[in-house]
């Protein structure tokens, strides 16, 4: 299976965080890492003076989707970031999360995961990565590829 995640940080060493992230996940799945440019943007949901660094990685993996979310949640853990929202619900900085956007043209609907990642029409920071390194993906539903998302998104 070929897993698209997105890797965001705004706290710290933002580089750094990433360029960790992306080594633990290759170690982690034994895997070569596709990884795009980063993309820089302001926080989305919440106010915060720190901007994100965010990029998208593909690998492949036979691993199952709730095993590799608990491999990218130890990764997280590992690195020091706490839940990404506050008591009341808000987003929150974080020094990494790490999502899973799409596996192949998988749907998945459970409390813990939902593929693709329900909202990611909505963010530029996942579309310009994922249009990078998976410009041939398209999502199952929509049929469109995060390029057309993004397209679609930048005109509204």
């Amino acid at each position: 299976m070929r897993y698209y995640l997105n890797i965001g940080t705004n706290m710290g060493d933002r580089k750094g965080n990433v360029a960790l992230a992306v080594a633990e996940i290759a170690a982690r799945f034994s895997a070569e890492v596709v990884q795009s440019a980063p993309f820089e943007s302001e926080p989305w949901g919440y106010e915060s003076e720190n901007r994100f660094i965010n990029v998208g990685v593909a690998l492949d993996s036979e691993k199952e989707p709730q095993e590799v979310l608990g491999e990218l949640h130890g990764i997280e853990v590992a690195m020091g970031s706490a839940c990404h929202r506050n008591a009341d619900g808000t987003y929150a900085d974080r020094i990494i999360d790490i999502d899973v956007i799409a596996i192949d043209d998988m749907e998945i609907d459970t409390a813990a995961l939902t593929i693709p990642h329900p909202r990611m029409e909505q963010r530029e920071f996942v579309l310009v990565p994922m249009a990078e390194i998976a410009p041939e993906w398209r999502h199952p539903k929509t049929r469109l590829t995060a390029a057309e998302m993004l397209a679609v998104l930048r005109e509204a």
